[in-house]
């Protein structure tokens, strides 16, 4: 029998993960399908260094969804703390309702049943039932999207957006047997966020560049869209962070004046960011507006 084209790449690549992975808890042989949720939308946009203290203190308060939909959603906003992107903590919430509501209590296994929770994309759908369930889902994350278009596609970065082609390429690459392809994707991540870093890869320790397109090619910088970073200071992000921060350490709820006050002028960059900014997280869903202009976290009143 003859390989198959894309046999020696897995096996290089699933041999080094064998031997460099990270030990972290949401890999391992104990975790459980709501541990690798949680850990799936806290690392979104977030480093592992942050999320880690946060999982584990998550997963101590509430090891299994009901017990997160047994608490008002504003206790999830409040535990989120400092990883940012606080609606994450939301959806969670949201998703934790959804489980127990739909399912028993027990995170589904079904792509499409994960698919359909609140909150819950296709990319997340895809991480929980490969990483939590060992089925076959091409999975892409910042990191491996950065790994293939470099190895397979000859391009520095991958575009903004995941695109159609590249989502053929990565299920192309796939391994046939599930298991083997449920850690094919978690290897590819690994690779992506120890070695082919974003901006300092370290080819020289890299298992498969001998075989990388963008290597071969010379490496060519990234000519595509303009890759846009995330300022803070100045920004909404900045302000709407410091009027949760305020709320989070608040005891109950806080006045309209409090709130002021967590958010000093020399923080903004305009007049009116405060209170846009404000009435942002409101919509959001984030803080609850109450009676005297009061604020509080939702379901903390």
């Amino acid at each position: 029998m003859h390989d198959r084209p894309h046999d020696t790449l897995h096996e290089t690549v699933l041999a080094w993960y064998a031997a460099n992975a990270r030990d972290l808890p949401w890999r391992a042989p104990d975790r459980t399908p709501w541990g690798v949720l949680v850990s799936e939308i806290m690392l979104q946009q977030t480093p592992v260094v942050r999320v880690l203290p946060a999982w584990r203190a998550w997963l101590e308060r509430w090891p299994a969804p009901a017990d997160l939909a047994a608490e008002p959603p504003g206790a999830a906003v409040q535990a989120w703390g400092r990883l940012g992107y606080p609606r994450r903590a939301l959806r969670l919430h949201q998703a934790a309702a959804a489980i127990v509501e739909r399912h028993g209590g027990q995170v589904p296994a079904d792509h499409a049943a994960l698919l359909a929770l609140p909150g819950i994309g296709s990319y997340t759908a895809a991480a929980v039932a490969s990483f939590a369930f060992g089925q076959r889902h091409a999975v892409l994350d910042t990191n491996v999207r950065r790994v293939l278009a470099r190895v397979a596609g000859g391009e520095e970065y991958p575009a903004p957006a995941v695109t159609v082609a590249e989502t053929r390429r990565a299920e192309g690459l796939l391994p046939d047997d599930a298991e083997r392809a449920a850690t094919w994707g978690v290897a590819v991540m690994e690779l992506g966020a120890l070695v082919c870093t974003a901006r300092a890869p370290r080819c020289g320790e890299c298992p498969v560049s001998s075989r990388c397109a963008w290597r071969a090619a010379g490496a060519p910088a990234y000519d595509g869209p303009a890759r846009r970073g995330q300022p803070w200071a100045g920004t909404d992000r900045r302000v709407r962070g410091l009027l949760m921060a305020a709320l989070r350490a608040a005891t109950g709820p806080l006045p309209h004046a409090a709130l002021v006050a967590a958010v000093p002028d020399e923080s903004l960059r305009d007049p009116a960011q405060r209170e846009r900014c404000l009435d942002g997280l409101v919509a959001d869903g984030l803080v609850e507006p109450l009676a005297g202009n009061a604020f509080a976290l939702p379901g903390l009143a």
